[in-house]
């Protein structure tokens, strides 16, 4: 079995939600595609299959609806770089570990305990040049296509790249203007509530930029981009040149609702260090071998609760060789 996790069921998401984190989202989109529904995980628990640590999973806080979907409720990651300021759905900017890119558990915690299912970026148009790339193997055709021209053209060229600009054109999480009021106004316009109040945005933002002035700053999010542009590679590619976000020369300003991406499950199947599936006793299922995602990486959650970023494909080929290793055996 390698049918992956129960990312783009909904219900399952919210029926395995661990209480760590408060209630469940009621609204989410999916980075995953609808297939990816955990029914093979039910099939095998019928067959007698022991399913554990269902409550560990890892969802993303950046997603934003794709204009153009492939799958239903489709939701693509935004791969921030550290300028964006990060606000709840109520307009308070977030503490840390609250930062674009640090920690996507650790802001989702933060971000539950708001009562809201939707936060917000405040950036300018310098930053989403520079900082936004967004997951997905479509919408990123240069490094797909392994085209060093395209590459030199998409990252390296003045401008965001062709993807990140059509969802600024098309997304219907985006809101471009030349003056913060005017943003704050369409970005209430996109919610059912106008949650946000425009001088109390003002406040923090005007509040940010004065600390620009002082080397010295406490404000931690600003260290933090000091710091990542002093590796040549950050600063050449990925960490926009610190700058006042109410700067006109590097606007227009742009508001970015952000949603709960549904995505991996940390839990899984529990087998044993041949892939193989075990039972609630702990015996070996005859025949039954599971790899990846649904087996949680690897013996049913190899992870704990708190993966980090870029670790799951290790579990997958790791699981996957054993698997292949022992079936072949088996039939020998």
């Amino acid at each position: 079995m390698t049918s992956g996790g129960i990312g783009g069921n909904h219900d399952l998401v919210r029926k395995a939600w661990p209480k760590r984190l408060g209630t469940p989202p009621k609204q989410m989109i999916s980075g995953v595609p609808a297939h990816v529904d955990g029914r093979m995980l039910a099939i095998a628990e019928t067959a007698g299959a022991s399913h554990i640590n269902q409550d560990r999973m890892w969802h993303y806080v950046e997603g934003i609806k794709n204009w153009d979907p492939i799958w239903p409720m489709h939701g693509i990651r935004i791969l921030p770089g550290p300028s964006s300021l990060w606000f709840d759905a109520t307009g308070q900017r977030l503490p840390l570990p609250g930062l674009p890119g640090f920690d996507a558990l650790g802001t989702l915690n933060i971000l539950r305990k708001t009562g809201h299912d939707h936060s917000w970026f405040i950036l300018t148009q310098t930053i989403i040049e520079k900082e936004f790339a967004l997951s997905g193997q479509e919408q990123n055709p240069d490094l797909t296509g392994k085209s060093i021209k395209e590459l030199i053209k998409q990252r390296l060229s003045k401008g965001a790249t062709g993807p990140v600009e059509a969802f600024k054109e098309k997304g219907g999480d985006f809101v471009v203007a030349d003056d913060l009021d005017e943003l704050v106004k369409g970005m209430n316009a996109l919610t059912d509530e106008p949650l946000l109040d425009a001088a109390s945005i003002r406040r923090q933002v005007e509040s940010r930029d004065r600390e620009m002035d002082n080397d010295f700053t406490k404000d931690l999010q600003i260290a933090a981009m000091r710091q990542a542009r002093s590796y040549r590679g950050d600063k050449l590619i990925r960490v926009a040149k610190p700058h006042k976000i109410l700067d006109p020369d590097n606007g227009p300003l742009i508001g970015v609702r952000l949603h709960i991406l549904t995505r991996k499950s940390l839990g899984g199947l529990e087998t044993n260090l041949d892939s193989q599936v075990l039972t609630n006793a702990g015996e070996a299922l005859p025949g039954l071998y599971a790899a990846g995602e649904v087996a949680g990486f690897g013996g049913g959650g190899v992870h704990g609760y708190n993966s980090l970023e870029g670790t799951f494909l290790g579990g997958c080929i790791f699981s996957g060789r054993a698997a292949g290793r022992a079936a072949a055996k088996a039939i020998l």
